[in-house]
């Protein structure tokens, strides 16, 4: 029996991309902003913030992300709240 869902996890990282665009909102950071603090390419950014692109950020991406937002890397993933 597999736990792992196909659907579930897309739209997990759908969700991460959303927070990220919710906290660079927040931090009233333009993506060219975003992607110039954190060293994160501009098309990554606009990719993963995409709510319907499917686009897989790694851990190190998503963390040097985090610090540029200055939040906590859970803040990016906790997509359940």
């Amino acid at each position: 029996m597999s736990y792992f869902n196909e659907k579930e996890y897309q739209m997990f990282i759908i969700k991460v991309g959303l927070k990220v665009g919710y906290y660079r909102r927040l931090a009233n950071m333009t993506q060219e902003q975003l992607s110039e603090y954190s060293e994160v390419s501009l098309n990554f950014i606009s990719q993963l913030e995409g709510p319907s692109t499917v686009y897989v950020p790694s851990l190190k991406s998503l963390f040097k992300i985090s610090k540029a937002l200055g939040v906590p890397i859970s803040k990016l993933t906790d997509v359940d709240d």
